[in-house]
């Protein structure tokens, strides 16, 4: 099969819209050099340069399947966009705070985990991780926005007063804050 040039190449694209699973992989590949060079815009953003990649190529597949040819804009206009707005989206996504467990609660937990030098099979490993992932989980969907920042503070080794002030709360509320975390994930 030719080589698509995406710029021109419409009945292609309509194919691959209609299920040509061919035309859509040819496509992909006539694009992949596209979708390098957008994400190499990006080299100095906190994501390995192939896992961006792999978030433009994602976008582009979601160009191929959403394209309409009678919104006015070409297919490789269409394609730049959606690769791009991949490839931010997954950076924004890696530098969000509240995807980031606060760092006294990775170092905790980490102590948990048994030392990687001694003979430790892959499902203690396993367990290990999910067990991680329960305690991440449980902070996320058990505490409100207030006892997640009171939470964070409070095992970082801040007061009460200095919570407090940080906050813009008094020192009850921090204490009652803490007795309600207390509760939501140390209680079973």
């Amino acid at each position: 099969m030719p080589k698509i040039d995406i710029s021109s190449d419409y009945e292609s694209i309509s194919k691959a819209q209609s299920g040509d699973s061919k035309s859509f992989e040819e496509i992909i590949k006539s694009s992949r050099n596209l979708v390098e060079v957008i994400a190499s815009k990006y080299a100095n953003a906190p994501v390995e340069s192939e896992d961006l990649v792999q978030e433009g190529m994602i976008g582009l597949f979601h160009a191929v399947e959403s394209y309409d040819s009678t919104k006015g804009a070409s297919f490789k206009t269409y394609a730049n966009k959606c690769i791009d707005n991949a490839i931010q989206d997954a950076i924004k996504k890696n530098t969000r705070q509240k995807d980031v467990p606060p760092q006294n609660v990775v170092e905790y937990l980490d102590e948990e985990l048994p030392m990687m030098n001694s003979e430790v099979s892959a499902e203690e490993i396993y367990m290990q991780k999910e067990r991680l992932q329960q305690v991440h989980r449980a902070i996320e969907e058990k505490l409100s926005p207030l006892e997640k920042k009171v939470f964070s503070l409070y095992i970082a080794g801040f007061s009460y007063s200095e919570i407090a002030a940080r906050i813009g709360k008094d020192e009850k509320a921090v204490d009652n804050a803490v007795q309600r975390i207390k509760k939501k994930l140390f209680d079973k």
